[in-house]
């Protein structure tokens, strides 16, 4: 994938999978940490909807979810686009085993691995989820987007104030 410019689309899970595997983190721009809200009702606030899976969606909704928490290492906003976040403001920061302090909880990134293209997002826990169109149609893009049928550009950004 990184040399030969493939793609690739994580879903939910992807991130809790060979742990063993430094390239697999590298490549998926983070590793599971947990998800200590277990199934929500997720604000969710898009960041850039310029990315042909965001498109569709407003720029905040709420969708009842399992968010997954990146670990802070390879996880850094340094190295993915994020494309959507929890809103921080409207979640319980003081549930247990949350260890995340930056109030940065992303949904959805992109980035590029090498001449690769890889798009994650923690949505799919619930088969509501998957029976969305909403969430059908940021699967649908972004696998459009990893095999380079639409263009966007990944440029990771900080986390807006």
């Amino acid at each position: 994938m990184h040399d030969d410019g493939k793609g690739f689309v994580g879903a939910h899970s992807a991130i809790d999978a060979f742990y063993n595997w430094p390239e697999y983190g590298e490549m998926m721009g983070a590793y599971f940490e947990n998800h200590p809200w277990g199934v929500m009702d997720a604000p969710i606030i898009v960041e850039e909807p310029g990315f042909p899976g965001m498109r569709h969606l407003p720029k905040e909704f709420t969708l009842r979810d399992e968010i997954y928490v990146p670990t802070n290492a390879p996880y850094s906003r340094g190295n993915v686009d994020v494309l959507a976040r929890l809103d921080a403001n409207k979640i319980d920061l003081t549930v247990r085993d949350l260890h995340r302090a930056d109030r940065d909880f992303p949904v959805a990134w992109v980035k590029n691995y090498g001449r690769g293209r890889v798009f994650y997002s923690s949505l799919g826990h619930l088969d509501n989820s998957w029976d969305n169109p909403q969430v059908q149609q940021l699967y649908l893009e972004a696998i459009k987007w990893s095999i380079g049928l639409t263009a966007y550009t990944p440029h990771p950004h900080p986390m807006p104030i």
